[in-house]
């Protein structure tokens, strides 16, 4: 009975151990462009300049468009947060100020992270935000948001 308590506890902590993993990873966003674009390497200030609308391209003079994963998302949130220092409703009264006065308008939403690959995998001008799990040979990594 021993043996049995022992191997079920063990076996239940490596399962935890494995969950705690996969959490981790999927709490890691990379900006992407697609594979093809010239666009350079982002700092955060970059980042959140283009997808609050203040900055129209990257720095090597390449037009930048954001898309956006939806609102109300983990992945939205979490973007905003953690590149803009603002909430998902200091962003929405934000891009109202915007839109109101003229200035701007908010980056289009695409859904989530595996629909914003498609799309900025698609053309060079796009930008997007996905999990870093969904990296592969059709986006170039301009930025990690940790």
């Amino acid at each position: 009975m021993e043996l049995v308590t022992r191997t079920l506890g063990s076996a239940a902590i490596a399962v935890l151990a494995l969950c705690s993993a996969t959490l981790a990873r999927a709490d890691h966003l990379v900006v992407v462009v697609g594979a093809s674009s010239t666009a350079p390497k982002l700092s955060s200030e970059q980042v959140s300049a283009i997808f609050l609308g203040s900055v129209k391209s990257f720095p090597n003079g390449e037009k930048a468009i954001p898309i956006d994963q939806t609102a109300g998302s983990p992945a939205y949130g979490q973007f905003y947060g953690q590149v803009a220092g603002r909430s998902e409703a200091q962003i929405k009264a934000y891009w109202s100020r915007m839109v109101f006065t003229g200035k701007g308008a908010p980056p289009q939403e695409a859904g989530d992270g595996a629909a914003v690959k498609k799309l900025v995998a698609s053309n060079p001008n796009l930008v997007g935000y996905i999990d870093a799990g969904l990296v592969d040979g059709s986006v170039k990594v301009l930025a990690e948001i940790k």
